[in-house]
């Protein structure tokens, strides 16, 4: 028998440090309905591996750009196996996420020609105050 990393008796700090995360950011989500908060256990509410494994997954799923309603969705598509609903989620977050890079990039090169115009020692109000002003 393999023995669990993270047995059932985990403290919410312990939890918290395990994932990476503060204790209010457990609490959050556990008053999102995104995490259980599970009995307590003379008196201290003990949490396990899938607890953990499961606040991982909506830290990256976050960092991915998931909404929180989104996170919710794909956790509830993972215990069904919905593995093409999932899918089509990732392909239009992915799409999404295309086109605030190139949103990104221009307002980059943008930036770039404003900061070259308002060289040091040219003359006249600078390019990148009077951008902002119009």
């Amino acid at each position: 028998m393999v023995r669990s990393q993270y047995p059932e008796e985990l403290t919410i700090g312990k939890l918290a440090a395990a994932a990476n995360v503060g204790v209010e950011t457990v609490r959050f989500y556990q008053r999102r309905g995104l995490l259980s908060t599970p009995r307590r256990i003379e008196g201290i509410r003990r949490y396990g591996e899938a607890d953990v494994s499961r606040l991982r997954f909506i830290r990256q799923a976050q960092t991915a750009g998931f909404t929180l309603e989104e996170i919710r969705q794909l956790l509830a598509f993972d215990s069904g196996e919905d593995r093409a609903a999932a899918r089509e989620m990732a392909t239009k977050r992915l799409a999404e996420l295309d086109a605030r890079m190139e949103d990104l990039q221009r307002a980059r090169a943008s930036l770039q020609t404003l900061v070259s115009e308002c060289a040091v020692g040219k003359k006249g109000p600078c390019p990148i105050l009077k951008s902002f002003e119009t």
